[in-house]
């Protein structure tokens, strides 16, 4: 199998500037999303550290006998310590910016990151904050990422709660960040893909104003063509009343024999970064 890939990013239609940053390295099926936060328009940077430094450290582990910043952790698979340890590095790439600028002080951002490896066939995926990670298989949408959110924390501990308690928990207040601390907890899990799963990356502008639902029709949908699907959640997100910026990362697992994987394998090495950086944008959730 193979990973094929496309991402599109558009500032909503309530934002001046965008906050959030995408990146799609081919040459490692590496996949990105970052959803900026801060005042002063640093959100927009915290998201692009995030995305530029874990696609730099992917480049620079690509020699095996590179020094990594951090412990290999031997508890997990060489593509989860790399996953891991690019968005570790990110963070305090980001903190330690906040601490040296005044402009830049309490940026933070979330991610969300998948890499696929076609050697083992399984998807890894890391997240911090709420950007998400679906997948869309045989018709049926699963959210394979939990939202590090006050509302979600809140029902960890208290799984009981009211309809009427739940309504008066804020909904858009995020428990972890990259750039809050010297250091982050990052979820890590993997998923075993199948031809023809697709899965979606994306910022919260986009799941907190489509449904789930929506958005596996429309990936279902658009399938066949995975940045007409980007650009069909973008126009929905907007015709919904883009609140905030919106972002989607689509992946498609396809079926490849081992010529054209070679030829893939080929074509990304000669591949360099395909990142969507969008212009400046406003403060997000304060």
């Amino acid at each position: 199998m193979r990973a094929v890939a496309a991402g599109l990013s558009d500032v909503g239609l309530q934002r001046e500037h965008n906050e959030d940053s995408f990146v799609v390295l081919k040459e490692f099926d590496l996949f990105v999303v970052a959803d900026g936060m801060g005042g002063h328009r640093a959100g927009d940077v915290a998201s692009r550290i995030a995305t530029e430094t874990i696609s730099e450290f992917f480049r620079t582990t690509a020699n095996e006998d590179v020094t990594w910043p951090f412990h290999f952790d031997t508890n997990l698979s060489e593509e989860e310590n790399r996953l891991l340890t690019g968005i570790r590095v990110a963070n305090r790439q980001i903190f330690e910016r906040s601490t040296r600028s005044r402009e830049c002080h309490g940026m933070g951002t979330t991610v969300v990151g998948a890499m696929f490896s076609p050697k083992k066939q399984r998807m890894y995926i890391g997240h911090v904050g709420d950007s998400r990670c679906y997948r869309v298989r045989g018709g049926e949408i699963t959210l394979l990422t939990r939202d590090h959110s006050l509302i979600n924390d809140y029902l960890l501990a208290m799984p009981d709660l009211t309809d009427e308690q739940k309504s008066e928990l804020p909904r858009n207040v995020i428990t972890r960040a990259l750039g809050m601390q010297d250091h982050v907890v990052v979820d890590l899990q993997r998923d075993d893909p199948e031809p023809g799963d697709v899965y979606v990356l994306c910022s919260d502008g986009l799941s907190g104003m489509v449904s789930d639902e929506d958005i596996k029709e429309i990936v279902t949908l658009g399938s066949g063509d995975i940045r007409e699907a980007c650009r069909m959640l973008i126009h929905r997100a907007n015709e919904r009343g883009g609140e905030d910026n919106i972002t989607a990362v689509l992946i498609k697992i396809e079926e490849a024999d081992d010529a054209s994987e070679q030829t893939v394998r080929r074509d990304r090495r000669a591949l360099g970064l395909s990142n969507g950086n969008p212009t400046d944008k406003a403060d997000k959730k304060g």
